[in-house]
């Protein structure tokens, strides 16, 4: 199975790069021995959109995302999860078979929910807004400590 993350908008440098950076690495070294071919990271130019529409459209463009494949988007709506219950995710969808899981995250107003496909998957970082560059950040780290925690790594405690 293998992981992407895609978001609007571009981080060409600082400290939020670093970071994604950082935990894209971490968790791609865990990745193999856990059955994750991959775990990645890309930015979705959306300056270009004129509607939110156009943006979804554009963050959602690539051939990973199909009604066979798990589509997670982040939204302020979507369901809360403890780290330990997104790591049970992952392995639930890597033990069904899934190929492939992109976690999505919009722009400052969110996905046009009717460009969203019918099995979207909505998370949460709770109720609290946070900046897209800390959301990005967030995912990559809960996926870094998802998959430690599969692997018993001690980075998790309880």
């Amino acid at each position: 199975m293998k992981i992407t993350i895609r978001a609007a908008g571009l981080i060409k440098s600082g400290p939020e790069r670093e970071l994604i950076d950082e935990y894209v690495k971490r968790a791609s070294s865990l990745a193999r021995n856990l059955g994750i071919t991959s775990v990645d990271e890309s930015s979705v130019d959306t300056r270009g959109a004129k509607s939110r529409s156009d943006e979804t459209e554009a963050i959602l463009s690539t051939p990973s995302i199909t009604p066979a494949n798990i589509l997670v988007i982040l939204d302020e709506r979507g369901k809360t999860l403890s780290s330990r219950q997104i790591a049970k995710q992952i392995a639930h969808w890597r033990d069904d078979g899934n190929r492939h899981v992109t976690f999505a995250i919009g722009g400052a107003d969110g996905f046009a929910p009717n460009t969203l496909p019918a099995n979207v998957v909505k998370w949460s970082f709770g109720q609290q807004t946070w900046p897209h560059k800390m959301v990005r950040v967030m995912i990559c780290e809960q996926i870094y400590r998802a998959l430690s925690i599969l692997s018993n790594s001690p980075y998790h405690r309880d």
